[in-house]
Formats: C-alpha cells, structure tokens, sequence
C-alpha cells in the first residue's frame, strides 16, 4: 500500500470516528430531550391530579356544608311542625273546655228558671185538686186544667221530668224522707207518700221528691 492510500484511508478512519462520536452525541442529547419531556409530562400528571385533588375536595367540602344546611332546615321544620301540633292541641283543648263550661253555665242557668217555675206547678196542682167535682169540666176548671197541661208539656219538652215516688224503693239521690209512716199496702223501706213532687232536667235533680217512708 503506497503512503497516499494510508493517507486517504487514515482520513476516511477519522471521519468515521467523528460521525461515530456525533451519533453517540446525538444519541444522548435526544435521550436527555425524552428525558425531559417525561419530567415535564410527569410534573403536568402531578398538577393534573393536584387541580383534580383540590376541585374533589372543594366538591366535598361544598356537599357537607349543602347537607349540614339541609340537615338544620329539617331541623327546623321539625320544631315547627311540633309547636303547630302542640298549639292545635291547646287550643282543641281550650275550644272542649270552653264549650263544657258553656254547657254547664246554661245548665246552671236552666236549672235556676225550673227551680223558680215549679212553685207555679206546684199551685197549679193544689188548684185543681181543690176544685169540687161539680166543678170539674167547667168553663174555668177546664181552662185551668189545659194550662197546666200545656206547661207541663212544655217542660218535658226541654227535658223537665217528674221522679217517680210512691212504691219506689227510697233512694236519697231522688228522695228526701221527712216522715216515716207504717203500712200494710208496701214493705219497709218503700215510699209510701208524696208530699211535694220531685223534678229532674235532663238526668240531674232540680228538686228531691219529698217524701213519707214506710218504717
């Protein structure tokens, strides 16, 4: 081999030597380059699911805070719904009340006007009764008699009835014993006699029948 050929060989050596080391250069410059990229890609992931993290956390944060709301409006509802109950009670207690105690102060004040009509019956009664038989029929007898009809109707009609009395057993809750009398008509403990009749309005006594018992 002449020395140009070496020459020209050494050269082509070199070049392939240079190309070699820019390859290897190149190689390693595109390697760091990913290596970047990957950094870079990683760090946008961490961001990514940094910004996710937070936005999830704000969306909690804002579902507790909507729940806790929603949790003190029931709540509140709650209470109110109890106080309207317990009112209504109340006052359907107070509208019972005040409905009896309207009830008992017309009963009182019933009983008060019966009280004061039968002395009037009471005079209707012993009138007719001493009208003569020759009497009874008449004009003035008669008219008497339909009066006293009429006015006892009208009291059994708002619920005024006579007690019964005579061969009744006595019973304190209807009669009042003033006497004690023997007979061979009833037994012992049996009324025997009226001597003032007893009234009673609607279930309650106006007046006790006052009586004679047999002893």
């Amino acid at each position: 081999m002449s020395d140009k050929e070496k020459e020209v060989l050494e050269e082509e050596l070199e070049n392939l030597g240079e190309n070699g080391e820019e390859k290897e250069q190149a190689k390693e410059s595109a390697g760091e380059e990913e290596n970047t990229q990957e950094e870079a890609a990683g760090k946008e992931t961490e961001e990514k699911e940094s910004i996710e993290g937070a936005r999830e956390k704000k969306a909690e944060k804002k579902k507790a805070k909507a729940e806790k709301k929603q949790e003190a409006f029931k709540e509140k509802i709650e209470e109110l719904e109890d106080r309207v109950k317990r009112q209504m009670a109340e006052f359907d207690n107070f509208r019972k009340r005040t409905e009896k105690e309207k009830s008992q102060m017309f009963e009182t004040g019933a009983k008060s006007v019966i009280e004061k009509i039968l002395p009037v019956v009471d005079n209707f009664e012993r009138g007719l009764a001493a009208v003569p038989e020759e009497e009874k029929g008449k004009g003035f007898a008669d008219g008497m008699n339909m009066i006293y009809k009429q006015l006892m109707t009208e009291l059994e009609s708002i619920g005024v009835k006579p007690i019964e009395a005579v061969g009744q057993e006595f019973n304190p809750d209807f009669h009042n014993a003033v006497m004690q009398v023997e007979s061979e008509e009833f037994e012992s403990g049996i009324v025997a006699q009226e001597l003032q009749k007893g009234y009673t309005y609607r279930d309650s006594v106006v007046r006790h029948s006052m009586v004679a018992v047999v002893n």
